[in-house]
């Protein structure tokens, strides 16, 4: 074998594993970009899911309240409305507007306790309390998990490459889950 033909083979060897060292590498990047957006999805559907059980638990605590608190019409007017439009829903978007608008009314809901004394000793009222806390909490920690997720993502979508493997999926941009600055504050229940 002659040494111009082992130069050009050597040549071609180094080719042929960089571009396949590149293909690898761009294969990776890709599965990298749908992973994270499998893991959105995913952390979404789990905030989903506890965001079912609380308005799952909702008629029964509204119905307990009900009892007691006969004029808090337009609160119990709301909550029914806040939850039919998280139902209605179509995007994440949606659904996280609508399930902001909740907690505004769960939180005054919750505070009609302090006016109510005898709501405060009713175990159905207490057990279904403790219930929605609970909830509350599985909530606030899935939405931390969903928007972690969305960090990453949405991060990663903003890197020279990851912008390009991105597109290329067709990822878009995945909206935060952020509870809104006046609903951060403790709402004033007045009579």
């Amino acid at each position: 074998m002659n040494k111009g033909l082992k130069i050009f083979l050597i040549v071609l060897t180094i080719i042929l594993l960089s571009a396949s060292a590149v293909v690898g590498w761009g294969i990776a990047q890709y599965n990298r970009v749908i992973t994270m957006d499998e893991q959105v999805k995913s952390q979404w559907a789990q905030v989903e899911n506890q965001l079912k059980r609380r308005y799952d638990l909702i008629p029964n605590l509204v119905e307990t309240v009900k009892g007691y608190a006969k004029h808090e019409k337009e609160l119990f007017e709301n909550i029914a409305e806040a939850r039919t439009k998280y139902f209605q829903a179509k995007t994440v978007g949606q659904k996280i507007q609508a399930s902001r608008g909740l907690e505004g009314a769960l939180s005054r809901l919750l505070l009609l306790k302090e006016s109510y004394p005898q709501l405060k000793a009713n175990e159905s009222f207490l057990k279904l309390q403790d219930s929605l806390e609970g909830t509350e909490n599985r909530i606030a920690v899935e939405r931390k998990r969903y928007n972690d997720a969305v960090r990453a993502l949405n991060t990663y979508r903003r890197t020279v490459f990851g912008r390009f493997f991105a597109s290329l999926a067709g990822v878009g941009e995945a909206q935060y889950y952020e509870v809104p600055t006046a609903q951060k504050e403790t709402p004033k229940v007045k009579f």
